[in-house]
């Protein structure tokens, strides 16, 4: 008999520091008033108001508002690391499904970026969980979450190993300059997940990967020098048509993934209870309901309380739905996520017995709506 692989528990962690877009007004006006000639005012620029562009309808509400829908993002305080992050969520996530280090049999971190270069986190998070299971490093931007998915729930349907340990996270506000205005809608997180042996029919049921090549450029990487004189690493809005492919791609990029993944699943889009989005912008989740011709009360968006946590979105997402009830045990999950410069992906789950850990503490503006100023 085939072996199922899925969720057995879930956990998430946000970093401590708040930022709203009251943070940027205060100690940097004169960034505030240009914003629209600057990197986030030119990443989500207007286009024709006439357009049928899905992704361009969605947009045009938040085109007033200079900070593009942001309510708040959370970011690594002064004594925080991706890795103390990381290792607080898979904690959790091993407490929640009850087990201790010595259960895991591999370990997969998908950190973008990790505290170092290299090695990434996955071996410091082993070693500081007291684990002597295998780690190794997953790289797939925004997308590790689906790709860390479909690796673990492989592995143990191969029977390489029972319960896999798959924990991912966001560092961009080491990345950006404070006074870049990507930094408005970028922030920080990171997510665990233990996934492993699970009864019939319960599970990872189908997944579909493809290539986001045509954004390679999109973003441009490199070190520099801070205000202090001291190096950084940075990242910044890269070549304009490679951004342009970002949301001229995207509708595409969610069809093919959304459509294979229904197919290995061997399931229609009807079939699908819930639908889990990473959401990198505030429009993200009805822009994929959009495409799917779904009803957007069938998704949530993280987007308000935590902004773009790139790689950290998805499990933030699942982790705030199940929370929240609105994943039943025996529902069709289709989980989807694009990542720039690397893969877009769907994977479909059938939800099971899936342990979570605590809460994060509650937003102190959530009643605040991410809506066009």
């Amino acid at each position: 008999m085939a072996t199922h692989a899925g969720f057995k528990s879930l956990a998430i962690c946000p970093p401590s520091t708040l930022r709203t877009p009251a943070y940027w007004r205060q100690h940097f006006p004169e960034v505030v008033t240009a914003a629209e000639s600057r990197s986030l005012g030119r990443l989500f620029a207007g286009g024709s108001a006439t357009s049928t562009d899905p992704f361009q309808i969605e947009m045009q509400g938040y085109l007033k508002d200079p900070f593009r829908g942001t309510v708040e993002c959370r970011v690594l305080g002064p004594e925080e690391t991706t890795l103390s992050l990381e290792l607080k969520a898979a904690r959790d996530a091993l407490a929640a499904a009850n087990m201790g280090p010595g259960d895991i049999d591999a370990i997969l971190a998908a950190s973008f970026v990790p505290d170092r270069l290299f090695p990434g986190n996955a071996v410091h998070l082993a070693r500081d969980l007291g684990a002597d299971a295998p780690a190794w490093n997953l790289e797939s931007t925004c997308s590790g979450a689906v790709v860390g998915i479909q690796s673990a729930a492989a592995l143990v349907r191969a029977g390489e190993y029972r319960n896999v340990l798959l924990v991912t996270s966001c560092s961009y506000s080491r990345m950006l300059d404070v006074a870049d205005t990507l930094s408005w809608f970028m922030g920080d997180g990171a997510g665990a997940a233990v996934i492993g042996e699970v009864p019939e029919p319960h599970g990872v049921l189908g997944t579909k990967l493809i290539s986001t090549k045509s954004t390679c450029g999109a973003f441009a990487t490199g070190v520099t020098l801070d205000r202090q004189g001291k190096p950084v690493f940075r990242m910044a809005s890269g070549d304009e048509e490679a951004t342009r492919r970002m949301r001229d791609d995207a509708a595409e990029q969610l069809e093919t993934s959304a459509t294979g993944a229904l197919a290995a699943a061997g399931v229609r889009l009807q079939d699908i209870d819930f639908f889990i989005f990473n959401t990198p912008t505030a429009w993200f989740a009805r822009f994929c309901a959009r495409v799917l011709g779904i009803d957007p009360e069938r998704t949530l968006s993280v987007y308000p309380r935590y902004g773009n946590i790139g790689a950290a979105l998805t499990m933030t997402n699942l982790y705030h739905a199940a929370h929240a009830e609105k994943i039943p045990r025996g529902a069709l999950v289709l989980i989807y996520a694009v990542g720039s410069v690397s893969t877009a992906g769907a994977t479909v789950v059938r939800w099971g017995d899936v342990a979570l850990g605590p809460p994060p503490p509650p937003s102190s503006t959530l009643q605040m709506a991410a809506s066009p100023a």
